[in-house]
C-alpha cells in the first residue's frame, strides 16, 4: 500500500514522504494511530493544503518531547524483579514495565516508545531507547535487581555473581545478629551477676564429697583368721 507519512517514521521515511508499506502494517498500525494517509489523489491535495498547519504542530510536539528527554535521557531506572540463584529473571521485563517506571517519573510514554528488541530475562544493567517523538530518541538504562541493596551494588560498577542468595547481600545499617549474640554471652560471669546480684560460685558447680562422708560410709573392715594369728 502507498501511504503520506503525517510524521517521521523510523526506517520508513519524514513527515510528507510518499512511501509503500504492507498492507498490514498500514491497516494495523500507521492509518489507526494517524501517522499516515493513504496516496490517493484527494489526500495528496489534502496533505499539500494543510502542510503547513502539520509542520507546525509536529514542531510543537517536538520541542515538547525535548523537554521530556531531557528529564530521562542517561537517567537509571530501577526494577525489582524475583529471580533464581542462577540470575534468571521468574518472568520477564517488557516494554509496558519500563513504560510505567518512566511515567511514575513524570514523563507520559507508551510502551510503544519503548525500542526494546526483546524482554529482558535476567539481572543485571541494559541500555533501552526510548522515541520519546520520532525525531527525538534518547537513551536510559534499566537496572534490574532482587532488592534495592543488589540494584544499588550494580549501580555503583558491581555486580551479583550466579549462585549469590540474596540473604547475603546485607545493607549497612542490618543489625549482625551473630555478633550480638556472641557479644551478650562471651562474659557468662558478669551476666549471672548482673541477674542474681551476686558473684558466681564456681564450686558449687563441682560435687564433691569430704572425707568425713566418705569414712562414714566405709564398710567396717572384717577381721580374717590371718588376722587373729598375728
Amino acid at each position: 500500500m502507498e501511504i503520506i507519512l503525517l510524521e517521521r517514521i523510523d526506517k520508513l521515511g519524514a513527515l510528507g514522504e510518499t512511501v509503500k508499506v504492507k498492507d498490514g502494517y498500514a491497516r494495523n498500525y500507521l492509518l489507526p494511530q494517524k501517522k499516515a494517509l493513504r496516496a490517493t489523489k484527494d489526500n495528496k491535495k489534502r496533505f499539500e493544503t494543510e502542510r503547513d498547519t502539520l509542520e507546525k504542530l509536529n514542531d510543537e510536539k517536538r520541542t515538547l518531547a525535548q523537554n521530556d528527554a531531557d528529564k530521562i535521557e542517561g537517567r537509571q531506572f530501577v526494577l525489582i524483579r524475583q529471580a533464581s540463584d542462577t540470575l534468571q529473571l521468574y518472568g520477564s521485563v517488557n516494554a509496558k514495565d519500563i513504560a510505567q517506571v518512566i511515567i511514575a517519573a513524570g514523563v507520559n510514554i507508551r510502551r510503544q516508545q519503548i525500542r526494546l528488541d526483546k524482554p529482558i530475562k535476567s539481572l543485571g544493567l541494559f541500555e533501552v531507547r526510548i522515541a520519546v517523538h520520532p525525531e527525538v530518541l534518547v537513551n536510559i538504562q534499566i537496572n534490574v535487581a532482587r532488592s534495592e541493596e543488589e540494584a544499588n551494588i550494580q549501580a555503583k560498577g558491581g555486580s551479583i555473581s550466579a549462585g549469590q542468595d540474596q540473604s547475603s547481600v546485607r545493607g549497612t545499617d542490618e543489625i549482625d545478629t551473630d555478633s550480638v549474640a556472641e557479644a551478650l554471652f562471651e562474659t557468662p560471669e558478669k551476666e549471672l551477676e548482673t541477674i542474681t546480684g551476686e558473684k558466681e560460685d564456681n564450686s558449687s558447680n563441682t560435687i564433691s564429697v569430704s572425707d568425713t562422708e566418705f569414712k562414714s560410709n566405709e564398710r567396717p573392715r572384717t577381721q580374717t583368721t590371718e588376722d587373729s594369728a598375728d
